[in-house]
């Protein structure tokens, strides 16, 4: 019934934090000559983060030439499977919990329906593993190439000590560290239900049938020959 209930949820708040983000930076380059400086820089990116196709202008304090730069890295691969993972797992889910409420008894009918879920359910619980581990490297690798600082030394400008280069605002990283964290709990929810969709199988059934049959055989013949040492047999 957990599952049921949270899986949904903590699926769309993995997406929707990661997925819907959007976020920036500003900084600011004061020029000897103050005419040349420019201190309002805002440099604005969002899912799914190649950040290499974020450019920007700075001035280089030598005249009115400009200085094209772009932010450095593409987490672009690990965001897209994380979004990729989670909406495929709120689906799934979406489905199963219809089929435990207005379909239990097909679901229980023969094997299949229980094999396939508990197929389903290991093979998303690795997604939801792999996939949150890929997406925390890469929003680390996100937080160093929008840090205002590593930013500032992409400027030559900055390079100057007579030239004052300063961030302004940082960029707010709250919703994508909690994406990180829904990720997780999606993994250990999936991972914890995997016994009990294993316990619906013909597998858990069968090994208990297996275990209980040779300990019953035991349990027969250790009172048979106790009876015998008694004389009764």
């Amino acid at each position: 019934m957990c599952m049921v209930i949270f899986a949904p949820l903590f699926a769309i708040f993995a997406f929707a934090t990661c997925g819907g983000y959007s976020g920036g930076l500003q900084l600011s380059v004061d020029c000897v000559n103050k005419t040349e400086s420019n201190l309002s820089i805002d440099i604005a990116f969002a899912y799914p983060f190649r950040l290499h196709q974020v450019t920007f202008e700075v001035p280089t304090c030598e005249g009115k030439e400009r200085q094209k730069l772009a932010l450095i890295g593409d987490s672009s691969s690990s965001a897209e499977f994380f979004v990729t993972v989670a909406v495929f797992a709120f689906l799934y889910s979406l489905a199963a919990t219809v089929v435990y409420i207005f379909f239990q008894n097909k679901y229980r009918e023969n094997n299949r329906g229980p094999l396939i879920d508990f197929i389903v359910t290991v093979v998303f619980s690795f997604l939801w593993l792999v996939g949150s581990s890929a997406w925390a490297k890469g929003l680390s690798d996100v937080k160093v190439a929008t840090d205002p600082k590593e930013v500032l030394l992409l400027m030559s400008a900055c390079k100057q000590p007579s030239n004052k280069c300063m961030a302004i605002h940082s960029p707010v990283m709250s919703s994508l560290n909690t994406s990180v964290v829904f990720g997780f709990l999606n993994f250990i929810l999936w991972a914890g239900n995997i016994w009990f969709v294993f316990k619906e199988t013909g597998w858990h059934s069968s090994g208990q049938r297996y275990l209980s049959d040779p300990m019953e055989k035991h349990s027969s013949s250790y009172n048979q020959a106790f009876f015998k040492a008694l004389g009764l047999f």
